[in-house]
């Protein structure tokens, strides 16, 4: 074996940590989406940071550990390379990959932790950014709570008329966090109000933990909003599950 091979090898597995795991990206949805990827500053970017998927359509991406970052669906999605845009959470990187850039407000978030050496999980399903469509995220395998989190229900068709976010028919294509909506400190947790015992759930944050019970509804959601697993499982993020 050559030294360039051997190389290559060895940063693969610096890379992945010995231990990468799958996540599996399924379409539920009666339209098709674009499923985009974002690492955290000390993680490693993806083998893709977004791309089609028809619905009805899978796609795997292996995820090295450890690694922290966020997915999320793009919708409504129109042009080619240049001039590629999404009428919701668009990266605004004008391609299907989103290139280190972050989705735009509002759109669900799914996150997740990955531990290094198979240790502990942590992950969750966002609505602090606001909503676009239904997310759910599941372990497949691991031990310790391994609990699906979720977004089932359709916000959008319950969405207050303060934080809806309407296509040219009128159509309501995504609901607006307070936060995203407003911007105040005590929405946001922010400012003097960035402290757990300061910034509390708001009637909109309260709104959004009716409608998805098991996802976060404000930044300090932790309690109900976080899932562990151990074990180094595999994930299933399906978008409308």
């Amino acid at each position: 074996m050559n030294t360039q091979v051997v190389l290559c090898l060895a940063l693969a597995f610096l890379l992945h940590g010995g231990n990468a795991i799958t996540i599996s990206f399924t379409n539920n949805c009666p339209y098709t989406v674009w499923p985009a990827t974002l690492n955290a500053a000390s993680s490693p970017v993806l083998s893709t940071t977004g791309f089609e998927l028809a619905t009805g359509a899978s796609r795997s991406v292996d995820v090295p550990s450890p690694w922290s970052g966020r997915f999320w669906a793009r919708t409504r999605c129109t042009g080619g390379a240049g001039s590629f845009k999404c009428d919701t959470a668009d990266c605004g990187s004008g391609q299907v990959e989103c290139n280190g850039k972050g989705g735009a407000t509002p759109a669900t978030l799914a996150e997740i932790t990955v531990a290094p050496n198979r240790g502990q999980d942590f992950y969750d399903i966002s609505n602090v950014d606001g909503f676009n469509l239904p997310i759910s995220m599941a372990a497949q395998g691991g031990s310790g709570g391994c609990k699906e989190s979720s977004c089932k229900a359709n916000i959008n068709a319950q969405c207050p008329n303060d934080l809806k976010v309407t296509a040219s028919d009128g159509s309501v294509i995504a609901c607006k966090s307070a936060c995203v909506a407003f911007g105040n400190p005590e929405y946001c947790c922010s400012g003097e109000y960035n402290d757990p015992n300061k910034c509390k759930p708001s009637s909109y944050s309260q709104f959004f933990s009716a409608q998805c019970p098991e996802a976060y509804s404000y930044a300090y959601d932790d309690l109900k909003g976080t899932f562990t697993c151990n074990g180094g499982p595999n994930y299933d993020i399906t978008f409308c599950p």
